[in-house]
């Protein structure tokens, strides 16, 4: 429970592992100086069935807030951004296979891509979780 007296659901709760940007990726530091990301629950939330995703191929150069892929559903099209600047190394084979994941697991199996970033400070530019919490909490009142 909230202060405010709301319900929290924990499936929608961002992990405190992560780093997030406002156009809902998260970003987790590896062992290796990589940078794994993903899509947030958020977009999930309103994607519905994820039929198709669309990703850089490794070796791809990425800007922060920049396209760098597409998520399909039976609804929309949503445009992933780049959380970071870099170069991709990895991207999730199941994301592509299994595109339900994204939405269903976005911190887990739903993983997107692995970013070698330009800049590894650029990383604390991004909200922590609670600040990405309140993020949502006023992107959902319409502030």
């Amino acid at each position: 429970m909230r202060a405010d007296g709301r319900r929290v659901d924990p499936a929608m709760h961002p992990p405190p592992d992560r780093r997030y940007s406002r156009s809902h990726a998260w970003a987790m530091p590896e062992g290796s100086g990589d940078v794994r990301s993903g899509l947030t629950h958020v977009p999930g939330a309103f994607l519905g069935d994820v039929v198709s995703v669309e990703l850089p191929p490794p070796r791809t150069e990425v800007s922060a807030g920049e396209p760098i892929g597409l998520i399909e559903s039976t609804t929309t099209v949503f445009e992933l951004l780049s959380p970071l600047s870099g170069v991709v190394v990895a991207v999730n084979p199941g994301a592509e296979s299994a595109p339900r994941k994204v939405a269903e697991d976005p911190y887990g199996e739903g993983w997107l891509l692995s970013i070698r970033p330009a800049v590894h400070e650029e990383i604390d530019g991004l909200l922590t979780a609670e600040e990405y919490a309140g993020f949502v909490d006023l992107e959902r009142a319409g502030n």
